[in-house]
């Protein structure tokens, strides 16, 4: 696992920590939990191949600013429950540095998706605070562009109680990228 560091944009610090090589996966911490929160996730992503960019953030910029100072061009971002609200909004605002939108639950309200880039969603069955219908509403919204996984089981917390199931599933979904 690696060390959380801090990055100050624009008067605010923003903490992140990175681990492993390859093509670029920024995941976005849902508000309230700590970066530590998706480390096992992280750290199985990135034996995968990938580097993984965990943030403790609310905006898109703030995405943008910690991808910048590690000299990423572009990433499939991602994140948990409202994390998840802040990579729909990077894939809308900065659509041409995002590969794809990675979706760990789906909020209720969230932003419209940004066209064409492909979107996985990874939920659970018996998460009551993002519920598995709102992945499947969403799918049914844009079919052919978004993907849905569901792991039986979990709770809300299923990207750190079922961690080798959903890097699997983000594993198994990226490998076609």
């Amino acid at each position: 696992m690696t060390d959380k560091q801090i990055f100050e944009a624009d008067g605010r610090e923003i903490a992140f920590a990175v681990e492993g090589a390859g093509p670029a996966v920024a995941l976005v911490i849902d508000s309230g939990a700590e970066l530590e929160s998706l480390a096992t996730l992280s750290h199985l992503v990135s034996a995968a191949d990938f580097r993984v960019v965990r943030l403790q953030t609310g905006t898109a910029a703030d995405v943008f600013a910690v991808l910048d100072h590690l000299d990423i061009a572009d990433a499939w971002i991602g994140g948990h429950g409202t994390g998840g609200v802040v990579a729909r909004a990077a894939a809308l605002e900065t659509h041409e540095r995002v590969n794809g939108v990675l979706l760990l639950g789906v909020e209720a309200g969230a932003p419209e998706l940004s066209g064409g880039i492909p979107v996985l969603v990874v939920q659970a069955s018996d998460d009551e605070t993002t519920p598995s219908a709102n992945g499947d509403a969403l799918r049914d919204s844009a079919p052919g562009v978004v993907s849905v996984v569901t792991i039986p089981g979990g709770g809300h917390r299923f990207p750190e109680t079922r961690a080798g199931e959903t890097a699997w599933a983000i594993e198994d979904y990226l490998d076609w990228d």
